[in-house]
């Protein structure tokens, strides 16, 4: 059986909840906060609806694992993607409106079933996917606080 790991974060980011939505669900904003070694692959159209699938592929030379991912919870503020491939699970994306902005929350649950990459993952990787998240979200937050200065 696999254990299922969650990693959560949030950030508090100087823009429209409208805004950061936005970021999350725009393909080309999305490609700017993004890790630069993940990619995000419409399968068709690009959509930000329910229901629409899309790949994300890690670029490692040679191997480029891959995760097919298709919006299962779709709301203003709120994205859920669930994943398969490597990982089995969900990434919940959902915005908050405050005050002067708005508090971005990220919910990343998933478990890896081959037991053998889940021990790879614990032992190597675990870390250093938890601090690529946060730099993730420092990352869309200038995004979305210069699309939002620009009125976009």
């Amino acid at each position: 059986m696999s254990l299922s790991r969650v990693f959560e974060q949030s950030i508090y980011i100087r823009a429209s909840a409208t805004t950061v939505e936005h970021c999350l669900t725009d393909l080309q904003l999305m490609h700017s906060w993004l890790n630069p070694a993940l990619r995000c692959e419409p399968i068709g159209e690009w959509d930000d609806r329910l229901g629409a699938q899309s790949r994300f592929v890690i670029q490692i030379p040679l191997l480029k694992p891959s995760l097919i991912s298709r919006i299962v919870e779709r709301e203003p503020g709120l994205i859920v993607w669930s994943f398969e491939g490597f990982f089995l699970g969900r990434d919940r994306w959902e915005c908050q409106p405050q005050i002067e902005g708005t508090l971005l929350l990220n919910r990343f649950e998933f478990t890896i079933p081959n037991p053998i990459i889940a021990f790879g993952f614990d032992r190597v990787a675990a870390n250093w996917t938890r601090e690529d998240m946060q730099a993730q979200l420092r990352r869309l937050k200038r995004v979305a606080e210069r699309t939002y200065r620009q009125g976009v």
